[in-house]
């Protein structure tokens, strides 16, 4: 099991691009960047993450050492399925 999460990196479509692409570097012209979309908007992306990531440090600040210890448990039990 990976330890964190992990993100599929962007693959062209099929050979053809990555042929294409290599005969741009041997011509000497720049390879344009592949256009890759995933159907999310870039914008809601970047507040989602800003969010999440001050929420959590804001909960655990108002949080109880009792409080947080339960909610570690809980966290555990649900990743690795020991009830």
């Amino acid at each position: 099991m990976p330890t964190r999460s992990s993100k599929k990196k962007p693959r062209h479509p099929d050979p053809s691009v990555l042929a294409f692409i290599i005969v741009q570097v041997v011509i000497g012209e720049p390879p344009s960047p592949p256009t890759v979309d995933n159907g999310k908007n870039p914008h809601a992306v970047a507040l989602g993450c800003m969010g999440g990531l001050k929420r959590g440090k804001a909960r655990a600040a108002v949080m109880t050492a009792k409080q947080r210890s339960a909610a570690a448990k809980k966290a555990a039990r649900a990743r690795w399925g020991k009830g």
